[in-house]
């Protein structure tokens, strides 16, 4: 199929998977469900102008039974019947190859012998970083695709803007009528997050639909099929809990304490909710790496209409978690805490930079931000702000 679906949109993404095309590796990319892996990779595959090429969806059993061949040689007759010949450089596209794991195998021995290029795409990082053997180190790259950013959403919603790269170069170039042009959008991305269906959809009703989709596809999908957890009503308590403590450090112990489930399995769900990219867990900022390692890290969720949606939380959990994932785009990011309580919300130790969340920006706000983040050794300290402010310091949440 060489048709992208009219509604499809360019994601940040395409540009390097682009530059994938025709070199000697596997491209593999993952992510959550229903973030458009599917759609990016078609988008791709459209794109190319070879015509050897064929997208593939592994859910289908006939789909897999061509690469069920014992003898891997017999597959290029099957594949005869997608218009594929081995006698010149092909391209198979191969969706949701998490749910055929017997076709990896298959997979090495035709990369390797026969002058083809494959393209995979799955939902869970865990699952797909442990499906490739390390025999095929060096031959596949992996990228993983999140839900829309800002920028994205904008594109979505038909909107182009020019984001500056730096922070400093976001700083200098606020502009209050452009702010007043997007807050509205912005305050939209808040509440509905980032997943392309849910962007896509134009009522509240079907966004609303399309979030309790999101939600359930993965318990049906990613929990059911890939997990091996015995009760899984008390994982889904867990999530629960974890979106109503967005923001928050961890302390498993007391969570122990509190839900009756053992310390053992509540970190067996957080490392599952981790890996499929459910949570994101951040550790704590220091010079000593000792106390980085024995430090809480706090959660945030994967998309902010999944909290919105979920958890009774305060619109100031929502910002900072939409604020989070904007930076987390970009680099590593930690937090810092002082035993007295004084704290930065994210930290970016590559950048060196300190990045304290407020609703409201005050000048007490980046006063002290600039102060603490002096104190630890960072060059570059900024507030959040979703509201607008022309203050010196202050970046705009629309322009992260």
């Amino acid at each position: 199929m060489d048709i992208v679906d009219k509604m499809a949109f360019a994601r940040k993404l395409l540009p390097a998977l682009r530059a994938q095309i025709g070199k000697k590796t596997i491209v593999v990319l993952t992510g959550m469900r229903q973030v458009g892996k599917t759609t990016l990779m078609r988008m791709l595959y459209g794109e190319m102008e070879s015509k050897n090429k064929a997208f593939l969806d592994m859910e289908n059993p006939i789909v897999r039974k061509a690469f069920g061949e014992k003898d891997y040689d017999s597959i290029w007759e099957n594949l005869k019947v997608y218009g594929i010949t081995k006698t010149e450089k092909a391209y198979l596209f191969l969706d949701e190859i998490q749910t055929a794991p017997e076709c990896i195998k298959a997979v090495k021995y035709l990369f390797d012998h026969y002058d083809v290029q494959f393209f995979v795409t799955g939902s869970a990082s865990f699952y797909l970083k442990g499906l490739f053997p390390e025999s095929l180190a060096g031959r596949k790259i992996l990228y993983e695709l999140y839900p829309l950013d800002f920028e994205e959403f904008l594109w979505f919603c038909n909107r182009k803007k020019e984001f500056a790269a730096g922070f400093a170069s976001k700083m200098e170039g606020k502009n209050e009528v452009a702010y007043a042009r997007e807050i509205r959008l912005y305050e939209e991305y808040l509440k509905y997050g980032g997943f392309p269906k849910v962007a896509l959809a134009q009522s509240i009703p079907d966004k609303e639909a399309a979030l309790e989709d999101i939600f359930r596809s993965y318990f049906e999908k990613d929990v059911k099929t890939l997990a091996d957890f015995r009760d899984i009503r008390k994982l889904q308590d867990f999530i629960m809990l974890l979106l109503r403590r967005c923001g928050s450090k961890l302390d498993i112990s007391k969570i122990s304490s509190e839900t009756g489930i053992s310390r053992e399995s509540l970190y067996a769900y957080l490392a599952f909710l981790e890996a499929t990219y459910f949570v994101h867990l951040v550790p704590p900022f220091s010079k000593s790496p000792d106390r980085e390692v024995s430090g809480a890290k706090k959660v945030y969720a994967c998309d902010s209409g999944i909290l919105n949606r979920f958890a009774q939380v305060s619109s100031g959990a929502v910002f900072e978690n939409a604020v989070f994932l904007a930076l987390a785009r970009r680099s590593e990011v930690k937090y810092y805490q002082r035993r007295s309580g004084l704290e930065i919300d994210f930290v970016l130790p590559k950048e060196a930079a300190a990045l304290e969340v407020k609703e409201t920006a005050t000048e007490r706000d980046v006063e002290r931000t600039a102060r603490v983040s002096k104190e630890i050794g960072l060059k570059e300290s900024y507030v959040v702000s979703k509201s607008y402010s022309a203050q010196k310091g202050v970046l705009l949440a629309t322009d992260l």
